[in-house]
């Protein structure tokens, strides 16, 4: 690390700007937003500076050293070698922290790209080696802060008294300050600068937190791509106190949850044990009643065939608060990762999605509509019935040389595509290993010409690729 980052506090202390240019403006106005007690030494200074005349010292005069005397801090801004040699020679001699403008080198402390929410205040630098970069990140934070921030630090400070006073652990109030920051409905108070109204909203928030029931947080996680997580799904995992994931959630998507979380398996695969959904339905209402905020992690969208549904039922009804967050479904995300379309106006109308699994005498799929031309479909956890399948789309009419693909671990950089036709439905399916997404229709035959992710689209880049070329 080349520079210690502090925070200094300025307000009454004396500061030395050298220099009256365009520059030295920047650092005026900088320094007087801190409250600097600002001298000025140039012999000629910008005409902008008139509207700050009234807040620091002008001293017309070529810079010597006896204008360090009584300073704690130097910044040279001038465009002459010989006066900033100077400045920093005598300031260093001294002992005082000393700043030449674009000189990082003979520097003892430097100007940080700045967000300003005060009292909240972001900090970026590369110690002069990268300032493109730094003004790139300094332009992305800026977009994600909200620009009440700021005035949310300055009403949690407010509050905070009552809050150490009323909850008496740290975790108990770590708990409630979490959650306040991310209610909707302060977060709207604050958005329309309703202040008295969200510090009423905060102290009754205080006033029942050591009874109140948790809430739930139902999360799509995607296909497995860390990079496909929507900007709130990752506060959510990053704010959660528990989180219950299944099987489907990648591994480098779990790494990004907050790491004092608790983190529960729940996860369902086939073949091999797995937690009913009557258990996990318990810790949710479990975990919630406890007082945590809790996070059901689900690969893809919890909604489209992850029994979402099911379990916010059981939290209506017993009461406990839930939100959910989309995620983006397999059937989207793979897909498009393996350069197969959904939809194309020449070759499929429609897309229809379906599921492999069915509750135990369930209501059978319409097999005749499924089987019509013109449209895509689209089989979650279909390995197992691939057979079945088959059977019932040929039986059906679909052509047995209709192309189709087999996606496995679609996203992720171990993606494996297989493809075929739907005589080789089975053979295929046998080769694969779950979750893997069954795609049928005329639109997986554009796959040679789109593919863009793995190895069909740049040798060693982890996708594996199979065919099957009939010989009938």
């Amino acid at each position: 690390m080349d520079y210690l980052p502090m925070f200094a506090r300025l307000e009454g202390r004396p500061v030395l700007l050298v220099g009256g240019g365009e520059v030295a403006l920047r650092k005026a106005r900088l320094l007087l937003a801190a409250g600097a007690r600002l001298t000025l030494v140039s012999p000629d200074i910008a005409p902008e500076f008139q509207e700050l005349a009234d807040r620091f010292t002008h001293l017309p005069v070529r810079f010597t050293p006896g204008h360090l005397a009584g300073q704690i801090l130097v910044v040279a801004a001038t465009d002459d070698p010989e006066v900033n040699a100077l400045v920093y020679q005598s300031a260093t001699e001294l002992g005082l922290f000393v700043n030449l403008v674009d000189d990082p080198a003979r520097s003892s402390f430097i100007f940080p790209s700045i967000i300003d929410r005060s009292p909240i205040v972001v900090a970026v630098s590369s110690g002069g080696k990268a300032p493109v970069l730094v003004r790139l990140l300094r332009e992305r934070l800026e977009s994600l802060l909200p620009r009440h921030l700021g005035g949310l630090a300055e009403l949690s400070g407010r509050v905070r008294v009552k809050a150490k006073r009323v909850l008496l652990s740290i975790s108990d109030r770590r708990r409630f300050w979490e959650r306040a920051f991310a209610s909707n409905t302060l977060a709207g108070l604050i958005e329309k600068e309703d202040w008295q109204g969200a510090e009423g909203w905060l102290n009754e928030g205080l006033d029942k937190a050591q009874t109140e029931v948790g809430e739930v947080v139902l999360v799509g996680a995607g296909p497995g791509d860390p990079g496909l997580l929507t900007l709130k799904a990752l506060q959510q995992i990053q704010q959660a106190e528990v989180v219950l994931y299944d099987q489907l959630v990648s591994p480098e998507i779990l790494d990004l949850v907050r790491r004092d979380a608790t983190l529960v398996s729940v996860g369902k695969k086939a073949g091999a044990h797995s937690v009913p959904q009557e258990e996990t339905n318990r810790l949710l209402v479990e975990y919630a009643r406890a007082g945590n905020r809790v996070v059901r992690l689900k690969g893809g969208d919890p909604f489209m065939f992850g029994r979402g549904g099911e379990e916010l039922e059981v939290l209506a009804d017993e009461g406990i608060p839930f939100s959910v967050v989309p995620g983006i479904t397999a059937a989207a995300g793979a897909t498009a990762y393996a350069g197969i379309p959904l939809t194309h106006r020449d070759h499929a109308q429609s897309a229809v999605f379906i599921t492999g699994h069915c509750q135990k005498e369930g209501t059978q799929p319409d097999w005749q509509q499924l089987a019509a031309t013109n449209q895509t479909l689209v089989i979650y956890m279909g390995l197992m019935r691939s057979e079945h399948i088959q059977q019932q789309l040929v039986g059906h009419g679909r052509k047995g040389s209709t192309p189709i693909a087999i996606i496995e671990r679609g996203t992720q950089a171990r993606q494996k595509v297989l493809t075929g036709t739907l005589d080789e439905l089975a053979t295929l399916a046998a080769q694969a290993m779950s979750p893997s997404l069954i795609v049928i229709g005329e639109v997986v035959a554009l796959r040679d010409r789109l593919a863009w992710f793995g190895e069909q689209a740049s040798a060693g880049a982890g996708s594996q690729e199979l065919k099957l070329v009939s010989l009938a």
